[in-house]
């Protein structure tokens, strides 16, 4: 390889990067920390081994966990020269395998993909005639994934569950049922889901000898990102593509295992040495991403973990990885204590508004909170101030109107553009549809347009740059269409301007210049239902997670009540116990509440007669319906008044939210904490974290 190529795929390296992309056989481990640069070194080996002849690039596969990082991917390894190499995730490439081999393995036509579990986990709940609203539903969506995941049964689930928390106030044993009607209910529409994809694939590799080889000798070398996050039945499928070689390089990093309620598990990282006796293990702790302070904060995070021992726990508690901070010194984190949720927005709005000020862009500013439900009073807060933000997981960027206008009109163009130059066809293009190279004054549905079509002029400029000038070749507005109709399909969208708004799980893989983590009180940091010692464990990580999102700017707030006026009864998260100003760094390990018990099964029996109960309403108040209620009228026409009043705004029927059954329980047994509310049956997981604390202050205040 000349020397020249050689400097340009290696060269910028750091001695652990340049050795994770230098070593191009046998098993390796990278154990990488947050924004130490593992996707540069990763696919540097790749391009490395492509153009060193090590590898071909049709035999490589390399394997993330979503749609957006394998594009991000596959972009990268193109810039690199190493354009033929298969960039996946793991149910896209199992899908592949699955839509060819199908007509040998099995015959006929591969059963129709379902895309969302909710319709026929409804027809199995009516099978079984039990009665569960959507919110229910999602739970127990939730709970078969997985099961599937785990690679568990029907006959199965019960023995494995035990322990976990009972979904939407249900049973394990109603569940294992549910659980085999919804997989009736498939069989009898032929269609498959997601999990199906890759349990179908794993029995066809385990039962067809002559496939299993096919696809072996189709890819021989893998590469796996995000290995912390893999499941049973993920590994497992990665051992049957593997056979009996190890030509595998594996990169994770377990302080941000932050998936387990999917099934994901950092054993198979922790262990990969076990498995693999003579792997390489590369650590790659020099975070370019962070300032000091930054990573001081999330370091002395991870180190308060491992100064409390641990009294028990599915998962290990791995030695963290100790982060070098290698950019220079910033601003120390910021910590603010606020007496209400509409407090703790306004001062967050109004530092995003300073921020501004300064010139920052407001694509590289983020505001991250625990539950999606929390959004509400930052849309708000920064509506009122001007200021613009894109709420991540709302509506998709290829799907808005004007993106799809100005893709139709760049397809059009680009048969007749020839070499042209990019950035200027792109904006004469853009221009047609109200792009103009001055952002527009007024806010609202004309900003969003601009913003959108600004976006894509940007990623016109970044391609070029990247593929056309600075490559030596040329760009052209086909090269353009072909990307974005790539990344439409994975839906790997370009930068828009706007502060983004977004669940901490749904940061995972992004950073912003600035990043505000809010609602850090307990209950919401670590949420309620978190009361296992695993439970708390991953929602530091979480936590750590949000604090390595940010290069330079960190603050960190909570607030004391919920409402203007409210009781002050919050408190700031245990986590940032000895972090935060005038907080102790010796203080014990809060107690873990609930942490050997379960969520409690509704009774069987009448609690006042001792009646054996019929139906599931009497189940869920815990009374048959001859003995009279128990609950004070006011307080229950209360929680009715709230409940209409909460279904008009979100345009949901009344029963949606809760069923008069469980309001009956709620108002007969008053839960004081979200912890004992979470026991009563029809609140789920949801439901809790939606409704939880307005419930627990109408109680208080009746």
């Amino acid at each position: 390889m000349a020397a020249g190529l050689e400097d340009r795929i290696l060269g910028g390296l750091d001695d652990e990067q340049r050795t994770v992309a230098s070593t191009l056989t046998g098993p390796m481990c990278v154990l990488a920390g947050a924004g130490t640069g593992k996707t540069r070194a990763i696919t540097h080996r790749i391009a490395y081994g492509v153009h060193s002849g090590v590898y071909k690039p049709q035999q490589v596969l390399a394997v993330t966990f979503t749609a957006r990082a394998a594009a991000e991917m596959r972009s990268r390894l193109r810039d690199l020269g190493a354009g033929g190499v298969q960039a996946r995730t793991f149910h896209a490439a199992a899908l592949r395998q699955l839509q060819y081999f199908w007509p040998q393995a099995v015959g006929g036509q591969l059963p129709a993909l379902l895309d969302h579990k909710a319709q026929v986990i409804a027809e199995a709940t009516r099978r079984l005639r039990l009665s569960a609203d959507r919110a229910a539903i999602r739970d127990l969506a939730s709970e078969i994934e997985w099961a599937k995941v785990s690679m568990l049964t029907p006959d199965g689930y019960v023995r494995a569950a035990a322990g976990r928390v009972e979904p939407a106030g249900f049973d394990l044993t109603t569940v294992a049922r549910l659980f085999q009607a919804y997989e009736d209910v498939k069989t009898d529409r032929n269609i498959i889901d997601f999990e199906d994809v890759l349990l179908i694939t794993v029995g066809i590799l385990q039962e067809d000898a002559r496939i299993a080889a096919e696809v072996r000798n189709q890819y021989r070398h893998f590469v796996v990102d995000e290995y912390q996050d893999v499941s049973p039945l993920q590994q497992r499928m990665l051992d049957l593509w593997l056979g009996e070689r190890q030509e595998l390089c594996v990169v994770g990093d377990a302080s941000q295992t932050i998936y387990s309620f999917t099934g994901a598990t950092s054993r198979h990282l922790l262990e990969f040495t076990r498995k693999f006796p003579s792997a390489q293990v590369v650590k790659l702790v020099r975070d370019y991403r962070s300032t000091p302070q930054v990573v001081h904060l999330a370091n002395s995070l991870l180190t308060e973990r491992t100064r409390h021992p641990r009294r028990g726990g599915n998962d290990p508690w791995p030695e963290p990885l100790e982060l070098i901070a290698q950019r220079a010194a910033g601003p120390e984190p910021a910590f603010t204590e606020c007496p209400d949720d509409e407090a703790e927005a306004a001062q967050v709005a109004a530092r995003i508004k300073t921020l501004l000020a300064d010139g920052m862009p407001a694509s590289e500013i983020a505001v991250l909170y625990r539950t999606n439900g929390q959004s509400e009073a930052y849309e708000q807060a920064l509506a009122g101030a001007g200021i613009g933000y894109q709420l991540r997981g709302a509506e998709r960027f290829f799907a808005r109107r004007e993106v799809r206008d100005a893709m139709l009109q760049l397809r059009a163009s680009a048969r007749a553009a020839g070499t042209d130059p990019v950035p200027q066809l792109v904006r004469d293009v853009l221009g047609n549809l109200g792009y103009t190279d001055e952002a527009p004054q007024s806010g609202g549905a004309v900003r969003e347009r601009w913003e959108s079509l600004a976006a894509l002029v940007a990623l016109a400029d970044e391609l070029n740059a990247a593929r056309g000038e600075a490559a030596g070749g040329v760009f052209t507005l086909h090269d353009l269409v072909m990307e974005l109709e790539e990344r439409a399909a994975s839906q790997h969208a370009p930068t828009v301007q706007g502060v983004t708004l977004a669940s901490l799980h749904s940061a995972k893989g992004l950073e912003w210049e600035a990043v505000f983590l809010v609602g850090l009180s307990e209950g919401l940091m670590p949420i309620s239902f978190a009361d296992t010692e695993d439970g708390v464990d991953e929602e530091r990580r979480l936590l750590y997670v949000g604090i390595t999102r940010a290069r330079q700017h960190l603050a960190l707030s909570w607030s004391l009540a919920r409402t203007p006026g409210g009781r002050a009864h919050r408190r700031p998260s245990r986590f940032l116990d000895g972090l935060r100003p005038r907080s102790s760094s010796s203080a014990p390990a809060r107690p873990v509440t609930g942490a050997t018990r379960k969520k409690r099964a509704a009774p069987a029996k009448c609690r006042v007669c001792g009646t054996l109960l019929a139906s599931g309403a009497e189940r869920k108040v815990g009374r048959c319906d001859n003995c009279p209620p128990t609950y004070e009228e006011a307080t229950f026409e209360a929680l009715r008044e709230w409940r209409k009043d909460v279904a008009q705004e979100t345009a949901m029927p009344a029963f949606v939210i809760f069923t008069d059954a469980t309001l009956t329980a709620i108002a007969e047994a008053r839960p004081q904490s979200l912890q004992e509310l979470s026991r009563l049956a029809g609140v789920g997981r949801t439901k809790l974290e939606r409704y939880g604390e307005d419930v627990l202050r109408i109680l208080a205040g009746n």
